[in-house]
Protein backbone atom coordinates (compact mmCIF):
# COMPACT_ATOMS: atom_id res chain seq x y z
CA UNK A 1 0.00 0.00 0.00
CA UNK A 2 1.10 3.56 -0.62
CA UNK A 3 2.09 6.16 1.73
CA UNK A 4 -0.13 9.31 2.32
CA UNK A 5 0.83 13.12 1.61
CA UNK A 6 -0.50 14.77 4.76
CA UNK A 7 -1.32 18.49 4.48
CA UNK A 8 0.09 19.83 7.65
CA UNK A 9 -1.03 23.14 9.11
CA UNK A 10 1.48 25.57 11.16
CA UNK A 11 0.60 28.49 13.29
CA UNK A 12 0.08 31.56 12.21
CA UNK A 13 3.08 33.38 15.01
CA UNK A 14 4.08 32.41 18.63
CA UNK A 15 1.19 30.54 19.48
CA UNK A 16 0.89 27.00 21.03
CA UNK A 17 0.25 24.99 18.42
CA UNK A 18 -2.56 22.53 20.49
CA UNK A 19 -4.34 26.07 21.33
CA UNK A 20 -5.64 26.47 17.50
CA UNK A 21 -5.33 22.85 15.56
CA UNK A 22 -6.81 19.56 16.71
CA UNK A 23 -5.13 16.85 18.38
CA UNK A 24 -4.98 14.95 15.36
CA UNK A 25 -2.48 17.42 13.87
CA UNK A 26 -0.24 16.47 16.81
CA UNK A 27 -0.94 12.26 16.05
CA UNK A 28 -0.06 12.79 12.30
CA UNK A 29 3.01 14.55 13.33
CA UNK A 30 3.84 11.91 15.80
CA UNK A 31 3.92 9.01 13.09
CA UNK A 32 5.58 10.79 10.08
CA UNK A 33 9.70 11.00 9.89
CA UNK A 34 9.44 12.46 6.50
CA UNK A 35 8.63 15.73 5.75
CA UNK A 36 8.70 18.66 3.06
CA UNK A 37 8.80 22.17 4.35
CA UNK A 38 9.56 25.93 3.51
CA UNK A 39 12.56 26.43 5.85
CA UNK A 40 14.39 23.63 7.51
CA UNK A 41 14.79 25.44 11.07
CA UNK A 42 11.55 26.80 10.98
CA UNK A 43 9.66 23.33 10.62
CA UNK A 44 12.23 21.68 13.28
CA UNK A 45 10.76 24.14 15.92
CA UNK A 46 7.36 23.61 14.89
CA UNK A 47 7.68 19.64 14.54
CA UNK A 48 9.43 20.40 18.36
CA UNK A 49 6.55 22.11 19.94
CA UNK A 50 3.90 20.02 19.24
CA UNK A 51 5.87 16.46 19.24
CA UNK A 52 8.70 17.41 22.23
CA UNK A 53 9.57 14.20 22.78
CA UNK A 54 10.01 13.23 19.03
CA UNK A 55 13.64 12.69 18.03
CA UNK A 56 14.21 14.86 15.73
CA UNK A 57 17.66 12.60 14.12
CA UNK A 58 15.08 10.61 12.73
CA UNK A 59 13.73 13.11 11.07
CA UNK A 60 14.03 13.63 7.21
CA UNK A 61 13.44 17.08 5.32
CA UNK A 62 13.27 18.03 2.06
CA UNK A 63 13.38 21.60 1.24
CA UNK A 64 10.57 23.34 -1.28
CA UNK A 65 11.15 26.97 -1.73
CA UNK A 66 11.64 29.84 -4.54
CA UNK A 67 14.73 28.45 -5.28
CA UNK A 68 13.73 24.57 -5.55
CA UNK A 69 13.11 23.40 -9.20
CA UNK A 70 11.34 20.29 -10.38
CA UNK A 71 13.59 18.14 -11.39
CA UNK A 72 14.60 17.48 -7.54
CA UNK A 73 11.31 17.73 -6.39
CA UNK A 74 9.80 15.40 -8.34
CA UNK A 75 11.46 12.40 -6.36
CA UNK A 76 10.15 13.84 -2.71
CA UNK A 77 7.04 11.57 -2.96
CA UNK A 78 9.36 8.44 -4.17
CA UNK A 79 9.14 6.78 -0.42
CA UNK A 80 5.10 6.92 -0.66
CA UNK A 81 5.74 3.72 -3.30
CA UNK A 82 7.52 1.75 -0.38
CA UNK A 83 4.66 2.53 1.92
CA UNK A 84 6.24 5.94 3.82
CA UNK A 85 3.90 8.47 4.35
CA UNK A 86 4.67 12.03 3.98
CA UNK A 87 4.18 15.83 5.64
CA UNK A 88 4.29 18.85 3.83
CA UNK A 89 4.21 21.90 5.75
CA UNK A 90 3.55 25.74 5.37
CA UNK A 91 5.67 28.35 7.31
CA UNK A 92 2.49 29.60 8.71
CA UNK A 93 -1.10 28.30 8.39
CA UNK A 94 -1.78 25.66 6.08
CA UNK A 95 0.17 24.07 3.19
CA UNK A 96 -0.74 25.04 -0.92
CA UNK A 97 -2.57 27.99 -0.40
CA UNK A 98 -0.84 31.02 -1.23
CA UNK A 99 2.10 28.41 -0.63
CA UNK A 100 4.48 26.24 -3.10
CA UNK A 101 3.19 23.15 -1.46
CA UNK A 102 0.62 23.15 -4.45
CA UNK A 103 3.22 21.98 -6.71
CA UNK A 104 3.61 18.61 -4.52
CA UNK A 105 0.03 18.76 -3.88
CA UNK A 106 -0.15 18.24 -8.06
CA UNK A 107 2.43 15.90 -7.74
CA UNK A 108 0.70 13.58 -5.82
CA UNK A 109 -2.39 13.19 -7.65
CA UNK A 110 -0.49 12.75 -10.72
CA UNK A 111 1.67 9.76 -8.74
CA UNK A 112 -2.23 8.75 -7.85
CA UNK A 113 -0.84 9.12 -3.89
CA UNK A 114 -4.04 9.55 -1.47
CA UNK A 115 -4.21 13.37 -0.48
CA UNK A 116 -5.20 13.96 3.35
CA UNK A 117 -5.59 17.47 4.50
CA UNK A 118 -5.69 18.54 8.12
CA UNK A 119 -7.25 21.11 9.93
CA UNK A 120 -5.88 24.36 11.16
CA UNK A 121 -5.48 28.01 11.09
CA UNK A 122 -5.72 29.83 7.78
CA UNK A 123 -5.59 33.58 7.61
CA UNK A 124 -7.49 34.49 4.46
CA UNK A 125 -10.58 31.75 5.77
CA UNK A 126 -10.15 33.35 9.06
CA UNK A 127 -10.17 36.85 7.61
CA UNK A 128 -13.47 36.36 5.19
CA UNK A 129 -15.06 34.52 8.44
CA UNK A 130 -15.07 38.04 10.43
CA UNK A 131 -15.37 40.45 7.62
CA UNK A 132 -19.02 40.51 7.51
CA UNK A 133 -18.42 39.97 3.21
CA UNK A 134 -19.44 38.32 1.23
CA UNK A 135 -18.80 34.46 2.16
CA UNK A 136 -20.77 33.21 -0.92
CA UNK A 137 -19.00 34.37 -3.26
CA UNK A 138 -15.02 35.63 -2.76
CA UNK A 139 -11.89 35.28 -4.94
CA UNK A 140 -8.03 35.59 -3.19
CA UNK A 141 -5.92 37.75 -5.24
CA UNK A 142 -1.94 37.04 -3.80
CA UNK A 143 0.26 40.34 -3.75
CA UNK A 144 -0.91 42.97 -6.09
CA UNK A 145 2.02 44.82 -8.29
CA UNK A 146 4.45 47.22 -6.40
CA UNK A 147 5.21 49.70 -8.70
CA UNK A 148 2.23 52.37 -7.54
CA UNK A 149 0.75 53.10 -10.90
CA UNK A 150 0.12 49.87 -11.23
CA UNK A 151 -0.78 49.18 -7.86
CA UNK A 152 -3.29 51.84 -8.17
CA UNK A 153 -4.50 50.24 -11.29
CA UNK A 154 -4.89 46.61 -9.97
CA UNK A 155 -7.39 48.51 -7.15
CA UNK A 156 -9.52 50.00 -8.90
CA UNK A 157 -10.05 46.37 -11.06
CA UNK A 158 -10.45 44.79 -7.73
CA UNK A 159 -12.93 47.09 -6.88
CA UNK A 160 -15.07 46.90 -10.59
CA UNK A 161 -14.71 43.18 -10.23
CA UNK A 162 -16.56 43.24 -6.69
CA UNK A 163 -19.22 45.72 -7.65
CA UNK A 164 -20.00 43.93 -10.88
CA UNK A 165 -19.77 40.14 -9.29
CA UNK A 166 -20.99 41.00 -6.07
CA UNK A 167 -17.68 39.18 -5.06
CA UNK A 168 -15.34 40.17 -2.27
CA UNK A 169 -12.10 40.78 -3.18
CA UNK A 170 -8.83 39.51 -0.57
CA UNK A 171 -5.20 40.09 -1.60
CA UNK A 172 -2.03 40.81 0.93
CA UNK A 173 0.93 42.52 1.26
CA UNK A 174 4.68 42.12 1.98
CA UNK A 175 4.34 42.74 5.90
CA UNK A 176 6.79 45.77 5.85
CA UNK A 177 4.98 47.24 3.12
CA UNK A 178 1.45 47.24 4.92
CA UNK A 179 0.90 51.46 6.01
CA UNK A 180 1.42 52.26 2.26
CA UNK A 181 -0.91 50.08 0.85
CA UNK A 182 -3.69 51.00 3.29
CA UNK A 183 -3.09 54.35 2.42
CA UNK A 184 -3.50 53.72 -1.35
CA UNK A 185 -6.62 52.04 -0.61
CA UNK A 186 -7.53 54.96 1.32
CA UNK A 187 -6.56 57.27 -1.46
CA UNK A 188 -7.91 54.75 -4.44
CA UNK A 189 -11.41 53.14 -3.52
CA UNK A 190 -14.34 54.48 -3.47
CA UNK A 191 -15.45 56.37 -0.20
CA UNK A 192 -18.68 53.98 0.08
CA UNK A 193 -16.92 50.68 -0.41
CA UNK A 194 -15.68 48.53 2.73
CA UNK A 195 -12.85 47.57 3.64
CA UNK A 196 -11.50 44.86 6.23
CA UNK A 197 -7.93 44.98 7.51
CA UNK A 198 -7.12 41.53 9.60
CA UNK A 199 -3.81 41.52 11.59
CA UNK A 200 -1.75 39.08 13.73
CA UNK A 201 -4.80 36.14 13.15
CA UNK A 202 -5.22 34.11 16.28
CA UNK A 203 -2.16 36.02 17.64
CA UNK A 204 -2.64 38.10 21.41
CA UNK A 205 -2.30 41.36 19.11
CA UNK A 206 -5.14 40.16 16.61
CA UNK A 207 -7.20 43.06 14.78
CA UNK A 208 -10.18 43.02 12.73
CA UNK A 209 -11.96 45.92 11.47
CA UNK A 210 -14.37 46.42 8.71
CA UNK A 211 -15.53 50.15 7.69
CA UNK A 212 -16.28 51.78 4.87
CA UNK A 213 -13.70 53.87 3.21
CA UNK A 214 -14.83 57.13 3.98
CA UNK A 215 -14.83 55.86 7.74
CA UNK A 216 -10.91 54.77 7.71
CA UNK A 217 -9.55 58.15 7.17
CA UNK A 218 -8.98 58.94 10.69
CA UNK A 219 -8.21 55.29 11.49
CA UNK A 220 -4.37 54.13 10.99
CA UNK A 221 -3.89 51.46 12.73
CA UNK A 222 0.11 49.69 12.87
CA UNK A 223 0.51 47.37 10.64
CA UNK A 224 4.17 47.31 10.15
CA UNK A 225 5.90 43.97 9.73
CA UNK A 226 2.56 42.22 11.04
CA UNK A 227 0.60 39.59 8.62
CA UNK A 228 -2.37 41.21 7.13
CA UNK A 229 -4.71 40.05 4.52
CA UNK A 230 -7.08 43.10 2.96
CA UNK A 231 -10.39 42.94 2.02
CA UNK A 232 -12.73 45.14 -0.02
CA UNK A 233 -16.09 44.71 -1.39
Amino acid sequence: MKGKLYLIPTTLGETEPLEVMPISVKKVVENLDYFIVENEKSARRFIKSITPTKPQPSLKLFVLDKRSNDLETQNYLDVCNDGISVGILSEAGVPAIADPGASIVKLAHQKNIQVVPLVGPSSILMAMMSSGMNGQNFAFNGYLPIDKAERKKAIKELERLSVSKNQSQIFIETPYRNGKMLDDLKNVLNPNTRLCVACDITLPSEYIKTLKVKDWKNQNPDLHKRPTIFIIH
